[in-house]
């Protein structure tokens, strides 16, 4: 196995919001492409100024980890407080504000290590409780995913947008030991 194979997590800083903003972009074009628009819509996020100030904001909250393959950035985790569209938890939590992989690694697993680690930090925090959401449309190939990390879908919800179609929402929660 050579060192390019070798996934590791490091924290993130206020200098890798770029890199957020690339993995987003990838990401929304490898959903467009597949007419999979529902999630992120068609533009891109580096050119979105709202976009670019929460992945500032991201890269500067102490919570933003990222996956590493050799020098490149392939995945990028936010955890931190829970969404404001989402049921507050009925007790304390570490919440996964975001989770997004570079597509030209597929089948490294990537996205399931980031939400291990997120479910090691919770740990150390001495929380019992990892909640994400994600896009609860279309075949809900999300939520699979996420089942497939251990978590369990709750509630649905959708998040009303103005001037665009409502947001299908799915809650979902991962007990810890």
């Amino acid at each position: 196995m050579n060192d390019q194979s070798i996934i590791t997590i490091r924290p993130g800083g206020p200098d890798d919001a770029p890199a957020v903003l690339r993995l987003l972009d990838v990401a929304t074009a490898w959903l467009v492409e597949r007419g999979r628009t529902g999630q992120w819509g068609t533009r891109q996020p580096s050119t979105d100024p709202g976009q670019i100030a929460r992945a500032d904001q991201w890269a500067t909250s102490g919570g933003l980890h990222l996956a590493m393959r050799g020098n490149r950035v392939v995945g990028a985790l936010v955890v931190g407080d829970a969404t404001e569209h989402v049921p507050p938890a009925t007790e304390p939590e570490l919440y996964v504000r975001l989770l997004v992989t570079d597509r030209a690694h597929a089948g490294l697993r990537i996205g399931a290590r980031l939400l291990e680690h997120a479910a090691e930090v919770a740990r150390a925090r001495g929380l019992g409780l990892l909640r994400v959401d994600c896009y609860g449309g279309d075949d809900r190939a999300l939520v699979r995913f996420y089942e497939g990390c251990g978590f369990t879908p709750t509630e649905p919800f959708t998040v009303v947008r103005s001037g665009r179609e409502p947001w299908p929402g799915q809650l979902l929660v991962r007990r810890l030991d």
